[in-house]
């Protein structure tokens, strides 16, 4: 440093001072020499002055910079053992070289860990130093302790910082973040329209203590702001372990009230991880609406991005629905079809008797309002039964002639027209999803439960998950439409063709309103025979069904499972008819199809006599439908993959997993 000084502050000013003050004293001389002798002394004064404070500032210098130097080396130390950041080195066979006291509190005795295995000490250190290069900060768990870990994998460092208090802090604020809930008692209108104030008042002396109960033991604030409903704040702390328990108020409310021959449910909407708390009541409406479209005694829990999860809903749904319901959505409809200009209807891919049927009723119903009605089909992907029915329908030419490719309707479609999707409210089940987002006007008429999928926007939505089938809801619109145009022979068939497929002859879903329904129809000329003719098989058809059947196999009690070959395509019907078939044998509550459709993708049809919730297990899987009548369909899988994943749906199910 003091080589620095000499050649860089000093060297080149001074030999330049020297030399001017020589070249002053020589010509000071020739006019005075006195005054060039007391030139040249006080110049030479000054640079002895300035060559010794030149010196001095060197060992000045020299001085900060030792002190310095050892300061810097000495907190080097310090920092090195007394810092708050674990420091772990390891050799290349990774074990253990040397860590910091930081780390000591943390490993315990030094003589037990040094040139120990990472594999053995922290299986987590040693998956960090594994991965992949360059990925920065990675948090790990170890020894009940959190640490943000930074690797050096040349050096063979890790360096550690413990995040513990941090994470807990996280977790506690995570655990007590604001969940809203409402709580619905799904038919207690209905339940308490014909009781006297005694009984009324003991229904609701009993709900209300159980609820109250349910609510002190988890620390849930409850309020009931109506007859029919409450209002619960709780945080997700609480809601985890109401998770945990599978919402067993559900059961515990059914099964005391129906002691009293009085079989109440609950249907409950739960919306969390939402700051605003008008968001978070949203969510908490918008998941008890989907509850009870699914048919209510269930638990809805919606958050802003997320799936939506379920539970309950395991039983059979009551019917309950009203003909007051049926009466205003007719005249709903009959409102909207009068303001277009046109009626287009459609139902999902491979339609079946029930989508035909009702897609028929519908287009009846734009004919008596005066408007043109259009059923769109697919040629070519057709159930024999339908095509059947098709034959049929081309006997009638004013019939057949408004039966239109979903090309045809996207020519024909304007602002003014309704689309009416019937038998589904899934977008991606639709035969023409174009078609679909085309529409300005859509009108949804369903009897499945309702999925988190649905159509967007709807004008209107009629879906009934306790109607045994889409034709028999069709149906009971006629009875509020203007008489001025009479429901045909084969409209009626077709309709009642949908009833009987779907309740597989008057067996499943049957309640007072289909058998009402299908007097209704029979009334308007449907030809029961020709409904046989229609569901009549072929031979080939029959022996697939039977070699679909031949591959049963039991899972679990009562769960029959029959798959098809790879390469052999079965039609949709066909699956349907083989677990229908497998559902009759002795032992059996439940029975699953997996084969390889025509569209290439995987099938699997389910279905239940009652006391299993197919439709729970194929939601598992993607699909949905009805608690004994359920699908789904998945892509890009082989058959035995498929297996495997409705294998683990079934066990999630029996697990109490929603």
């Amino acid at each position: 440093m003091s080589g620095f000084f000499r050649k860089r502050m000093l060297k080149y000013p001074l030999y330049g001072l020297i030399a001017v003050v020589l070249v002053l004293t020589v010509v000071t001389f020739y006019y005075k020499w006195w005054l060039a002798v007391l030139l040249f002394v006080a110049v030479m004064s000054l640079v002895i002055l300035l060559l010794f404070m030149e010196s001095w500032m060197t060992k000045e210098v020299q001085q900060y910079i030792s002190n310095l130097s050892y300061r810097i080396k000495r907190s080097e130390g310090e920092a090195l053992v007394e810092m708050p950041m674990g420091i772990l080195l390891y050799d290349e066979d990774y074990n253990i070289e040397w860590f910091n006291p930081f780390m000591a509190k943390y490993f315990g005795q030094d003589d037990e860990i040094l040139g120990s295995s990472l594999a053995d000490v922290g299986p987590e250190f040693l998956a960090v130093i594994r991965g992949e290069e360059d990925q920065g900060i990675q948090s790990i768990a170890w020894r009940e302790h959190r640490f943000d870990t930074i690797v050096k994998r040349q050096e063979r460092i890790i360096y550690l910082y413990d995040r513990t208090e941090y994470y807990d802090l996280n977790k506690r604020y995570q655990a007590d973040k604001s969940v809203f809930a409402i709580i619905f008692l799904d038919n207690y209108d209905e339940w308490t329209q014909g009781m006297d104030d005694r009984r009324r008042s003991a229904l609701n002396n009993l709900v209300t203590s159980m609820l109250t109960n349910w609510a002190k033991e988890h620390r849930i604030y409850l309020k009931r702001i109506s007859s029919d409903r409450f209002m619960a704040f709780l945080t997700e702390a609480q809601l985890a372990q109401l998770e945990e328990e599978k919402f067993q108020i559900l059961d515990r409310i059914r099964e005391r009230t129906s002691k009293q021959n009085i079989p109440l449910t609950l249907s409950i909407g739960i919306g969390y991880n939402e700051e605003d708390l008008i968001e978070l009541a949203d969510l908490a409406q918008s998941g008890l609406d989907l509850a009870l479209g699914r048919g209510g005694d269930q638990v809805v829990i919606k958050q802003p991005e997320g799936q939506v999860r379920f539970y309950g809903g395991k039983t059979n749904p009551m019917e309950k629905r009203t003909r007051v319901r049926a009466r205003v959505i007719s005249q709903a409809l009959q409102e909207l079809i009068t303001q277009s200009d046109q009626v287009f209807v459609m139902g999902h891919r491979y339609p079946d008797m029930d989508v035909v049927g009702s897609s028929l009723g519908v287009m009846k119903v734009a004919e008596m309002n005066e408007r043109q009605g259009f059923v769109i089909v697919e040629p070519g992907k057709m159930s024999p039964d339908v095509q059947r029915l098709m034959r049929e329908i081309e006997k009638y030419p004013d019939v057949i002639r408004n039966i239109i490719t979903p090309q045809a309707a996207l020519d024909m479609i304007t602002d003014k027209s309704l689309l009416v999707v019937v038998d589904t409210h899934k977008p991606s089940m639709v035969i023409n999803k174009e078609l679909l987002d085309t529409a300005a006007h859509v009108v949804v008429v369903d009897h499945h439960r309702r999925s988190e999928e649905f159509v967007e926007n709807p004008v209107l939505v009629y879906i009934e998950p306790y109607a045994s089938s889409t034709a028999e809801l069709v149906t009971e619109l006629f009875e509020y439409q203007p008489a001025t145009e009479k429901v045909g022979k084969i409209e009626a068939t077709a309709l009642l063709s949908g009833i009987v497929v779907d309740t597989k002859n008057f067996t499943l879903r049957t309640g007072s309103r289909t058998f009402d329904a299908a007097s209704y129809l029979r009334s308007l000329g449907a030809d029961t025979v020709l409904v046989q003719q229609f569901l009549k098989e072929d031979i080939e058809t029959f022996r697939q069904r039977s070699r679909l059947v031949e591959s049963l196999e039991v899972y679990h009690d009562g769960m029959a499972i029959a798959i098809g070959r790879e390469d052999e395509v079965f039609g949709t019907v066909i699956a349907a008819q083989a677990a229908d078939t497998m559902l009759s044998m002795e032992s059996v509550q439940a029975s699953f199809v997996i084969t390889l459709r025509p569209d290439k993708m995987i099938g699997i049809s389910a279905r239940s006599l009652g006391e299993i919730n197919v439709q729970v297990i194929m939601e598992k899987l993607g699909g949905g439908g009805h608690l004994s009548n359920a699908a789904t369909q998945l892509k890009n899988i082989t058959i035995v993959e498929a297996k495997r994943q409705l294998l683990e749906a079934i066990d999630a199910y029996w697990k109490g997993e929603n």
